[in-house]
């Protein structure tokens, strides 16, 4: 298929793209700055969702789109930039008549309890839900992979603290998928015939923040930490915490930690042929920590 891929040069874009070549697609990327890809060979459309820039262009005689595309690194009101990226996306998608969407969002609540982040990430959902004849919204929880942010952050916060007061988000339930698993997952979703409507993708184990912080200590061999647990630690303190003690801004740790107060467990697994074996928590870690 001809297929455009815009997020390239983020963590699961990059990892994306030479998956969907090897199962002989057509991959087009749309970039801010083409030159990020220049190593890759492919063909890339110089462009940006928020000003309306090349999408035209990028989306012309194309079957499939990824959007993974999310404003939370730029600072500001991101919530308004996701808004105004998606609106673009979705009005050329349409004049270009591009027959399926593929968004990968969060699993969590969508009922206005989740985080400003996770409701953000729906709310564009939402939106591009009339970018085609078939949208898949492909939501997944914490990705286990070396760049992610959440696993960044947690992966500092074992090596740098033997003991750690957690607020009581570290007892919630998630459903970690490693890289991939999600990747492989997403690259389906382009193939399988007739698919529309949510995906929810998730690993094999429903474990809490705290195992999974136990089990990456267990994959870089150091001693579990003690974790105390409190009431008290809001969103903007935690995150000012982590800053400090991580290499995560806290402009970013913030809606991360404020996610993580919503259970993101798998409620509908996924079709057939997507995610039918995800690896289980242990064996996501030690991939990750692998690479």
């Amino acid at each position: 298929m001809k297929i455009l891929l815009t997020g390239a040069t983020g963590y699961v874009g990059a990892q994306l793209l030479p998956a969907l070549e090897a199962a002989g697609h057509d991959v087009r990327c749309l970039a801010r700055t083409p030159e990020a890809l220049a190593s890759t060979g492919v063909e890339v459309v110089k462009g940006d969702v928020l000003s309306g820039e090349g999408l035209d262009e990028a989306l012309a005689g194309i079957e499939v789109a990824y959007y993974l595309i999310h404003a939370m690194t730029g600072g500001g009101d991101f919530a308004e930039r996701d808004r105004r990226g998606a609106t673009n996306f979705v009005a050329a998608a349409k004049r270009q008549g591009v027959r399926r969407v593929i968004y990968l969002g969060g699993l969590g609540p969508d009922d206005g309890n989740g985080s400003e982040h996770l409701l953000s990430r729906h709310e564009t959902a939402v939106i591009l839900r009339d970018a085609a004849p078939e949208f898949v919204y492909a939501r997944a929880a914490i990705v286990v992979g070396a760049g992610s942010a959440s696993l960044i952050m947690l992966r500092h916060l074992v090596e740098r603290l033997p003991a750690m007061i957690c607020p009581k988000w570290i007892d919630v339930h998630t459903q970690p998928i490693a890289m991939p698993d999600l990747v492989g997952a997403l690259a389906h979703c382009a193939e399988v015939e007739g698919l529309n409507g949510e995906v929810q993708l998730g690993g094999a184990d429903v474990v809490t923040y705290r195992e999974m912080m136990l089990s990456l200590a267990r994959a870089l061999n150091r001693r579990k930490p003690f974790v105390i647990r409190v009431p008290v630690l809001s969103p903007r303190l935690s995150s000012h915490w982590v800053g400090f003690v991580t290499a995560v801004d806290s402009g970013i740790a913030r809606p991360l930690i404020d996610g993580l107060k919503a259970e993101t467990v798998v409620t509908t697994p996924p079709p057939a042929g997507i995610n039918d074996s995800p690896m289980g928590l242990e064996e996501a870690m030690r991939e990750a920590v692998r690479n």
